[in-house]
């Protein structure tokens, strides 16, 4: 990769590495998917407005309304409407590594399965060896706050990781084509605005989004999630996925974790055991082995 897309890739790791308990204030107080259809239209209001601003033909990103919109479903939609409901069920810490354990492997696989990927043996030893470190992360975190209902929550996480690396693959053709402001502005809104229909018919209130139920905490989150979760996070991922391929852009979900677990350590005093910090090892050794093992053929076009 490009100087510049190492510079991304770490933006985007540290970004998404912080998003999680961004999620969890959130969804304390307020109704999930709601939540998260608020934070992706908006986003998708500013994307667009953006690239309208830089004279990008609305015309010709409607005339692929076809893939745009299951991009959207997928990447958005079905992500993470499961993704913030299973978060009410499961720790914020627990949610981060089981999403994101999955969605390196899921990129690889949907993007050797669409050609968009060659096999590596670099590549494979790397998501093995970042697979073990989010293991001994997970094994070695709190899962004392599980309950009888928590399966269900893990159920739903996983599915919305396998889900976005579909989306993600799938999106690839129609970021090179029309731009990352673009395609992320399209995918965020529609998606948005897919997942609030669901929230109605999942039986969840408009009402509930009432001033009174937005804590300090959870507007504080919304707005983190909106514009470094979304605006420059969200934005990146289009760059990396079209330049670098999906599996080096998959890789932020083995250093995010580390990042997360640091961040609680030092900020929030939450305990780090030895079984963490080799953990978090194995899960740095995995990215550095992938972003610079493997060998991806470059896409030049940016926007």
């Amino acid at each position: 990769m490009s100087a510049s897309n190492y510079g991304k890739f770490a933006i985007l790791c540290a970004v998404w590495g912080l998003t999680w308990i961004a999620v969890k204030f959130g969804v304390t107080t307020l109704p999930p998917m709601l939540f998260a259809a608020l934070r992706f239209v908006t986003a998708g209001v500013v994307f667009l407005s953006i690239a309208i601003w830089h004279r990008c033909s609305m015309r010709a990103l409607a005339a692929d309304w076809f893939p745009i919109f299951i991009a959207s479903l997928l990447m958005i939609t079905l992500c993470y409407g499961p993704l913030f409901w299973g978060m009410t069920k499961v720790p914020s810490g627990t949610s981060a590594v089981l999403e994101m354990s999955l969605t390196p492997v899921c990129l690889f696989v949907f993007g050797m399965l669409l050609r968009q990927e060659s096999w590596s043996w670099a590549a494979a030893a790397g998501l093995a060896v970042g697979s073990i470190g989010l293991y001994l992360l997970f094994v070695g975190g709190d899962r004392a706050s599980y309950d009888d209902g928590a399966w269900i929550g893990i159920i739903a996480v996983c599915w919305a990781a396998a889900s976005s690396a579909l989306g993600s693959v799938l999106a690839k053709p129609i970021i090179a084509k029309h731009g990352s402001t673009a395609i992320a502005g399209a995918t965020t809104l529609l998606g948005g605005l897919l997942l609030a229909a669901a929230a109605s018919i999942c039986g969840e209130d408009v009402t509930d989004l009432a001033v009174s139920n937005w804590t300090m905490k959870a507007f504080g989150g919304w707005l983190f999630l909106v514009i470094f979760g979304s605006l420059i996070g969200y934005r990146l991922y289009m760059q990396l996925l079209r330049d670098a391929g999906p599996t080096r852009a998959g890789m932020f979900a083995f250093v995010s974790p580390a990042i997360a677990v640091a961040v609680g350590t030092f900020l929030a005093r939450e305990p780090l055991t030895a079984t963490n910090l080799v953990g978090m090892a194995f899960m740095l050794l995995s990215a550095g082995v992938c972003l610079y093992g493997t060998k991806v053929p470059s896409n030049k076009m940016s926007r």
